[in-house]
């Protein structure tokens, strides 16, 4: 090991029920080896992106060990706080579960699940683009293509051997034509570079905490072609920890809100406004209630 790289470690302990997944993630870039959860993320230092290897562990007495390496220690403890808020590691749930565990559409789920959080990515752009890629298209084969960008584009830590997604610069410099080879719709590749330009330039800050500066981004991005409600719901979900949003237009959302509100017709399909009305209930806690939801249907992405 380089003498330049440091090691952080924090010892959490959640203030709600926590159970650290143990399953790989379909992209590639979360991977889990002997119960230890690892990740690549990139930190600014000075004026260069440098890797931060992560490593996630829960411990026997239920508290979550995370720790960090990389060539300083700034840029590792800013990696902790950004791996902390995608698991939701730190999020106290019990008003949730207090007014909801009995509720007749959740209720079930939540309390044989009450460690449940929504998948969360420790980089809200890498939230933003795979977004994208799963505009439209089953999650198998969008998971073929971010592998495929992850591979082509992204960057590797050759001493762990793991790998990050590709930067917003590196996206906002491609041809169109380069991803759409990767099996990106045409359209899909442009509206790719389209926000990383944006995100790259500094037009759009989507690392910001004030949930004002998030919702002007959310607006700047909405006028990009290609940008509709529920990419930005699923930004604001899994990229910026927003769990009062919740991406409405999602296939499994639909289905699920159909089948409620047709007492059970296997072949209904509601409209966006109809399961927007139906979670509204859940006010500032809707996308954790969508998660239950998803969850519970074995839909891709949430498990």
């Amino acid at each position: 090991m380089s003498a330049t790289l440091c090691d952080v470690r924090v010892e959490v302990r959640p203030p709600w029920p926590f159970r650290l997944t143990r399953r790989s993630g379909m992209d590639g870039l979360t991977q889990v080896r002997g119960g230890v959860l690892q990740r690549l993320v990139h930190e600014r230092l000075d004026d260069a992106q440098v890797p931060v290897h992560l490593r996630v562990a829960q411990l026997s007495s239920g508290h979550v060990l995370i720790g960090a390496r990389a060539a300083g220690r700034e840029p590792a403890a800013r990696a902790i706080l950004r791996m902390r808020r995608a698991l939701g590691v730190d999020l106290d749930l019990r008003e949730f579960h207090r007014r909801f565990a009995r509720d007749p559409m959740i209720g079930a789920a939540m309390r044989a699940n009450p460690a449940l959080r929504p998948p969360g990515r420790p980089d809200p752009f890498e939230a933003l683009a795979w977004a994208v890629t799963e505009q439209l298209i089953e999650y198998e084969r969008a998971a073929a293509i971010q592998r495929r960008l992850v591979a082509a584009l992204g960057r590797r830590d050759r001493e762990s051997g793991l790998r990050d997604s590709p930067s917003a610069a590196v996206l906002a410099g491609q041809a169109p034509a380069r991803l759409a080879s990767l099996d990106l719709a045409p359209a899909r590749a442009l509206t790719l570079i389209r926000i990383a330009r944006e995100v790259s330039a500094g037009r759009v800050d989507l690392a910001s905490a004030d949930e004002a500066e998030q919702e002007c981004g959310w607006r700047r991005l909405r006028a990009i072609a290609g940008v509709g409600a529920w990419t930005l719901e699923v930004l604001a979900l899994t990229g910026q920890g927003r769990l009062d949003r919740i991406p409405a237009g999602d296939l499994g959302l639909l289905k699920f809100a159909g089948r409620w509100l047709s007492d059970g017709d296997p072949s209904a399909r509601a409209e966006e406004g109809q399961v927007r009305a139906l979670f509204e209930r859940f006010g500032r806690w809707q996308g954790l209630a969508a998660s239950y939801v998803l969850h519970a249907g074995g839909w891709p992405g949430f498990g």
